[in-house]
């Protein structure tokens, strides 16, 4: 089994930054890839940026140059630095670990880019 922890969230000024975290335990061999996602009422989760096992990144085009994505050695927290945050970056933050074709959820944070 697999948990997965977000801290982080909460509410900035259009301009501001903040940094989200997420702590993997569990049985978390095999880590293919790790990333957040992010969901706003009515529209489908969305990912934002991931990790792979190698190292690559990927970010979504709205954040590209904004937001930063990290994992420490152990893979065990992943983190996303969210600079230059826009009132449309306002959405539940999820974060994600594949583990071979096993996907795992953690239960979101909720981030308000507003003045």
């Amino acid at each position: 089994q697999v948990q997965l922890v977000e801290s982080g969230g909460g509410l900035v000024q259009p301009g501001g930054s903040l940094r989200l975290s997420c702590v993997v335990s569990g049985n978390i061999f095999s880590i293919t890839g790790m990333g957040w996602y992010r969901q706003v009422p009515g529209k489908d989760r969305e990912m934002v940026a991931a990790i792979f096992s190698g190292g690559s990144t990927y970010y979504a085009e709205p954040v590209k140059g904004r937001f930063t994505i990290s994992r420490d050695n152990t893979k065990t927290t992943v983190s996303l630095q969210m600079n230059s945050l826009k009132p449309e970056d306002t959405a539940s933050y999820y974060c994600n670990v594949q583990i071979r074709s096993d996907n795992y959820w953690g239960k979101g944070t909720l981030v308000t880019v507003s003045s």
